[in-house]
């Protein structure tokens, strides 16, 4: 049976591959990012490939925008019965540098983006008995030179993955991911040395696809996955095994 599956920060990386991974198996999936533009490429390839999805625009640190947007759905008879939470913001520096501004958007974008999503959807995914699939990082667990809001923003994830699995169960299945280094746009500026200290980090060896993050993602919103929930399953290449540099 066709899922309305909903995609945060689907324009790009792990979003934009998960967002074809659903849609490669018939699933109706709402891909939404703040890049409006990327957004619809992304659906627009859905599309042209056969599959079923639409474009749209969230800032998901805007209640207004997930209103609007549940509105939509809802009106439209596609309540999301899957919700991949992918959306993040990043901004580097010590946690002495950053103002109030810096830190407080960081947090509002990947962590309270997480907890707009269970309290716009909640009702959607309990009536699917549905899934919800949060996207966190290693950095929930090791730690890296001028991440510090984003590993806090990270780590909540995983904590408030549990929280939710414990509150919404037995309906509804929360899970998180937590991929290491993949191979996405924020490697672009990086050196080919940062490149190679990343790949041995990884007992694999090499960097991530994003379609291996998302693979995972769809395995864990699955029947496959129905007695799985309240995990953070490493997608890192044996990273968080190791402490090799």
């Amino acid at each position: 049976m066709r899922r309305t599956v909903f995609v945060t920060g689907a324009g790009h990386g792990i979003g934009a591959a998960t967002a074809r991974a659903f849609a490669e198996i018939g699933d109706d999936v709402v891909v939404t990012d703040i890049d409006t533009g990327a957004a619809e490429a992304v659906a627009d390839e859905i599309r042209r490939s056969g599959g079923v999805a639409t474009a749209h625009t969230l800032d998901v640190s805007m209640t207004a925008h997930w209103t609007r947007l549940s509105d939509e759905l809802r009106n439209a008879g596609r309540p999301p019965g899957v919700v991949v939470n992918n959306a993040f913001l990043h901004i580097p520096g010590q946690a002495h540098e950053m103002d109030d501004e810096q830190w407080n958007r960081q947090l509002d974008v990947t962590l309270s983006g997480v907890w707009r999503s269970i309290r716009t959807f909640h009702d959607t995914l309990t009536s699917a008995r549905g899934s919800m699939v949060n996207v966190s990082s290693v950095h929930a667990l090791l730690a890296w030179p001028g991440y510090p809001a984003y590993a806090a923003a990270k780590g909540g994830i995983v904590a408030l993955t549990r929280q939710l699995s414990f509150d919404y169960a037995p309906h509804v299945r929360v899970n998180a991911v937590l991929p290491g280094s993949i191979e996405t746009r924020v490697w672009d500026a990086a050196s080919q040395a940062g490149r190679e200290a990343a790949a041995r980090q990884a007992t694999l060896g090499r960097l991530g696809r994003p379609e291996e993050v998302a693979a995972v993602i769809r395995f864990l919103a699955s029947e496959d996955a129905s007695y799985v929930t309240g995990v953070a399953l490493a997608v890192d290449g044996g990273q968080t095994t190791t402490v090799a540099t």
